[in-house]
């Protein structure tokens, strides 16, 4: 018999948006069509300049678990932390505007969360490479155009590390050691985060002052206070490539004087665990590591 809305516990969906008119119908319809009903979806308009802000205000005024936020541009990370600033969930979850969810996401997370007590879920997710129009030039160009169901020009692979289970704080930091670098550790959007430890810490927030690799920030200043983890094996959210992100379109200076700013948490972080002598050459891998993207 499945649970009723008002004894689950309330998930606060986080979504920065910056002129993303080609995909945010679509991340925002994977929200809404959850498995798991009692969400708050904050939308944060990031001061675009396109029709996110129209599309966004259509969803508002047919699903009241909406909460639309119109500010001036000032940056992922400002708008991520003021999302967690006005969500009331007891847990956090965020998805990028050119990302979705598998329709089952936030139920599994959560699930996991409840019985194991984890103060973060982790999990797999696919990536999603829209095919290339000068390789297949009678394909959709954007994973949006395509029909729903197959597409043999898409292509989909699944990323994770860990194996499913419950895992101890010095446990979860050693698989992060093994992969400093990858998307699965460092990213946002395939975790679910207990709000209160963040609520009751103020420096658990995404760095206002780096250009790349905020997420990084966020979750080491996390796992700072976190004690149990959860692994989970099934992918839950879509990684969708896209030419126009930010990440694919960095100064590789920038890349690498984030990196060697994020070594400095890193080390800070393990020496905080009392496991840094015996990583420290491993750690190293992070500057130098190249992650999936």
């Amino acid at each position: 018999m499945p649970v009723r809305p008002e004894n689950q516990p309330l998930v606060s969906v986080i979504v920065p948006i910056y002129n993303a008119k080609n995909h945010i119908a679509r991340c925002i319809e994977s929200i809404r069509r959850q498995t798991y009903r009692n969400l708050e979806i904050l939308l944060l308009n990031d001061g675009s300049q396109d029709v996110s802000l129209a599309v966004c205000r259509m969803f508002a005024k047919v699903d009241p678990r909406i909460i639309l936020i119109d500010k001036a541009n000032s940056g992922v990370s400002a708008t991520r932390n003021l999302g967690m600033r006005r969500a009331h969930g007891v847990y956090f979850q965020f998805v990028d505007s050119d990302d979705t969810l598998q329709p089952y996401a936030t139920e599994l997370l959560v699930e996991k969360a409840v019985a194991s007590g984890a103060d973060m879920v982790i999990a797999h997710y696919n990536r999603i490479e829209p095919p290339k129009e000068k390789e297949h030039p009678r394909a959709p160009r954007r994973v949006e155009e395509a029909e729903p169901g197959f597409d043999p020009f898409v292509k989909v692979q699944t990323f994770g590390f860990l194996l499913e289970g419950a895992m101890t704080k010095a446990q979860f930091a050693y698989g992060l050691m093994q992969e400093p670098a990858s998307f699965y550790y460092g990213v946002m959007w395939n975790k679910l985060y207990r709000a209160d430890l963040i609520r009751t810490h103020p420096d658990v927030e995404c760095s206002e002052e780096l250009s790349y690799s905020e997420d990084f920030y966020f979750n080491l200043s996390f796992i700072r206070y976190a004690e149990r983890f959860y692994a989970l094996s099934t992918p839950v959210y879509n990684y969708v490539q896209n030419p126009e992100s930010l990440v694919h379109n960095l100064n590789p200076v920038k890349v690498l004087t984030t990196r060697w700013e994020l070594l400095a948490y890193y080390k800070d972080l393990y020496k905080h665990l009392g496991l840094y002598e015996a990583n420290k050459i491993r750690l190293n891998k992070y500057f130098f590591g190249v992650a999936e993207s």
